[in-house]
């Protein structure tokens, strides 16, 4: 790997792990302030990560900007009305650094250990977009609102064994900014990383 090749990636993956850092900083004040409500929707817990992301200082000082419900470009017909067409991804940070732009996406999806419909899209609409590659590669953010951790990425993990896809389970991982940090491999794209945000405990 040339040595620019090899730095670029080093700046890529600091560049991750600071927008990794902010997503759960913001989840964990999220927590502490119980402001996410167990009924909200998926964009609505998005947005409330966006708002805590936005006004934390270390966002300044390592010079990432943020955006939700970002659009993302495709092979669409440009005729009337194409661009409301485009698809969405929830959160985009990105980074510019000596003429490089360090992007990092995140789609999201709402989770309940007893709801395999919930489990299914997650699959289907999160883990599934990235491999047909219509996500740039970026990561999953698992919002729990009822049951636990990992019970339902067992749930998750059960439905992906049942497709014949035993090979693209998510497994726990360490992290030491979250414990609930898994990841799965696939041979289109590689490691995608997921991040199990519980939010149950907001009922007690």
């Amino acid at each position: 790997m040339p040595l620019n090749t090899t730095i670029n990636e080093k700046f890529r993956n600091a560049f991750e792990q600071k927008c990794f850092q902010l997503i759960i900083e913001g989840y964990k004040t999220a927590l502490t302030e119980k402001v996410v409500q167990l009924d909200w929707n998926e964009n609505d817990i998005s947005q409330e990560l966006y708002e805590k992301i936005d006004k934390n200082p270390k966002r300044l000082k390592w010079n990432i900007s943020v955006n939700r419900e970002h659009f993302l470009p495709n092979n669409t017909r440009k005729i009337q009305g194409f661009a409301d067409k485009l698809p969405r991804i929830d959160l985009r940070m990105t980074n510019i650094y000596k003429l490089f732009e360090y992007k990092c996406f995140c789609e999201a999806k709402r989770l309940k250990e007893n709801d395999s419909k919930l489990k299914r899209a997650y699959i289907k609409e999160g883990i599934n977009r990235y491999l047909s590659k219509k996500y740039p590669i970026g990561c999953m953010l698992g919002y729990l609102l009822e049951g636990k951790t990992n019970k339902t990425v067992d749930g998750i993990n059960s439905l992906l064994t049942k497709d014949k896809r035993e090979n693209e389970i998510l497994k726990l991982k360490s992290n030491k900014l979250l414990k609930s940090y898994y990841e799965s491999n696939h041979s289109k794209i590689g490691v995608l990383k997921h991040l199990i945000f519980d939010f149950t405990s907001i009922s007690n």
